[in-house]
């Protein structure tokens, strides 16, 4: 993987984060804002505009990949480098995750 990419996304933020688990399964849109807002218990909420921004850039960089489905809306799915990504990122937050338990004996 490009090194230049993993210094863009890592550390992820939460939105990206929780849209590339979205886009695992192919989903359109308004699909991705209600799986996020579902999955963290209504804690985030995607605009439209926040969305569109992010996944065009995340299009832009192949982390995520743009399929047309045969009602002609827009679908996406993870690439493999969008994988690699959310693996990488999975692993430092079970990491930080995990230090933060060691010192406050959680």
């Amino acid at each position: 993987m490009n090194e230049s990419i993993i210094k863009k996304y890592i550390p992820m933020t939460e939105t990206i984060y929780y849209t590339l688990l979205a886009v695992i399964t192919p989903r359109h849109g308004y699909a991705i804002m209600q799986y996020v807002h579902e999955l963290t218990d209504s804690r985030i909420t995607l605009g439209t505009g926040t969305l569109y921004t992010m996944v065009g850039r995340l299009v832009n960089d192949g982390i995520i990949e743009n399929l047309t489905n045969e009602s002609g809306k827009k679908t996406y799915i993870i690439t493999d480098t969008g994988m690699e990504l959310l693996n990488i990122e999975t692993k430092r937050l079970e990491k930080q995750l995990n230090d933060g338990r060691m010192v406050l004996g959680l």
